[in-house]
């Protein structure tokens, strides 16, 4: 961020956070411990400064100048980590509005309540988004406001609408005939593919999402079923690599998740339904898998009451504890993870609730910690800007009380987040 960027983040957040430090040029920020997330050591009694919003020294007193004019941000007793990356999020989406509930409100109403959603997960120590799937540019939007300082929220990588079949998971299927509903980046071969990816790219997606299988909270299809074929998504990955873009892919059932493999997807979003051979091939292509495991602890208590429609309930219980236990295979088969969360089916704020969830199905605190940051940077391809704390990247950091590595829970309450050298939460 630039200076003046900061300096704007800084005025909007002193009125919404009391608390907030100044957003001063220089800081140096200690601590009682650093989790090195890339070697999983602890550093005691780190110093990290921190000039024009970027980290530019790491190590211990002594081991270099300190300005004169640098702010002093200490944490004693707390454990700093990267700032955290989620990267499967819908930030204008509640759950509190299921089924046909959310028909209630004017279009213009999601755009507004997703900025209070930005507010609850920076706070929350998710410094970085990616949003994959937004109605009517909203996340372009505020993508935009969080950049200039009009309101707090954490870097959001936007995907703008994602792309389905007609008839798909993707498309509006809530509705009869008469009302001609449907979503405006339908595509039905390659062309329109290509095409949807243009259009798409040229009104602020930074990534690019499909449906390529059936999904949960659809009406009409089952979440295993196929939807793109397997040149539809050929032709969205090679031209959104052309462009510079990366893909990511909606896909439960097992043979959609090997075609979207197969056609070079880079991520793999839920992949509840993946096969041995599908986890074989992912682990030999690279392929990054996105398992969002914790929702389902949500969506199961809370979405009847919400509206949620019980065909759409019956098919989240039909996969959930599948979904898991392909989690904990997958890992074991050596398939790349980032943390993904599917913010927006549970309140926004509760991203770190996943942690736990995936420690329980094998993970250990250091890997699921990495899904959400060194990992994630890398499947973003912002690794030399995110994920790490180390001298050159953003000053995107967290701290919490205790040890992270022995208790992953901790990372539920940071007491302590900045981002981009302002500090958001103290």
């Amino acid at each position: 961020m630039r200076g003046p960027t900061i300096s704007t983040l800084a005025v909007a957040l002193t009125l919404a956070v009391p608390t907030l430090a100044g957003a001063a040029e220089t800081k140096v920020v200690t601590a009682a411990r650093l989790l090195d997330v890339a070697s999983g050591r602890y550093v005691d009694k780190p110093v990290v400064l921190v000039v024009a919003g970027r980290i530019t020294a790491v190590g211990k007193a002594g081991d270099f100048a300190i300005p004169a004019d640098a702010e002093a941000v200490d944490l004693p007793g707390a454990t700093l980590l990267p700032g955290l990356i989620d990267m499967h999020v819908h930030l204008d989406a509640s759950p509190v509005y299921g089924g046909y509930n959310a028909l209630q409100f004017s279009d213009a109403f999601w755009s507004v309540t997703q900025t209070a959603n930005a507010k609850a997960t920076l706070e929350a120590g998710f410094t970085t988004v990616r949003n994959v799937g937004a109605d009517r540019f909203n996340d372009v939007g505020l993508r935009e406001a969080v950049d200039e300082g009009v309101v707090p929220g954490p870097r959001i990588v936007t995907a703008t609408y994602a792309i389905g079949a007609t008839g798909g998971h993707c498309d509006s299927t809530f509705f009869p005939p008469s009302m001609d509903q449907k979503a405006p980046y339908n595509i039905d071969s390659p062309d329109q593919a290509r095409k949807a990816v243009r259009t798409l790219k040229k009104y602020g997606a930074q990534v690019i999402k499909i449906c390529a299988t059936g999904g949960v909270f659809s009406r009409g299809d089952e979440p295993g079923q196929q939807q793109l074929t397997y040149d539809e998504m050929k032709a969205v990955a090679d031209e959104a690599h052309m462009a510079g873009l990366k893909v990511a892919a909606h896909a439960h059932g097992g043979a959609g998740i090997k075609e979207a493999i197969r056609a070079g997807i880079d991520t793999i979003e839920h992949a509840s339904l993946v096969d041995d051979e599908g986890i074989r091939l992912a682990a030999q292509k690279g392929t990054w898998f996105s398992m969002d495991i914790y929702n389902t602890d949500y969506t199961q208590s809370e979405g009847r009451k919400n509206g949620v429609l019980e065909d759409n309930l019956r098919k989240d219980r039909d996969i959930a504890e599948i979904q898991r236990e392909n989690f904990r295979k997958a890992l074991k088969g050596g398939v790349k993870m980032v943390y993904g969360t599917d913010a927006g089916v549970y309140p926004h704020g509760d991203n770190a609730r996943q942690f736990a969830v995936m420690v329980r199905y094998g993970a250990t605190p250091l890997q699921a910690i990495q899904a959400a940051t060194l990992n994630a940077a890398q499947a973003l391809g912002r690794d030399k800007d995110l994920g790490q704390v180390t001298a050159g990247r953003y000053a995107d950091l967290i701290a919490v009380s205790g040890d992270p590595l022995a208790d992953v829970t901790v990372l539920e309450k940071p007491v302590f987040v900045m981002k981009g050298g302002a500090v958001v939460r103290r």
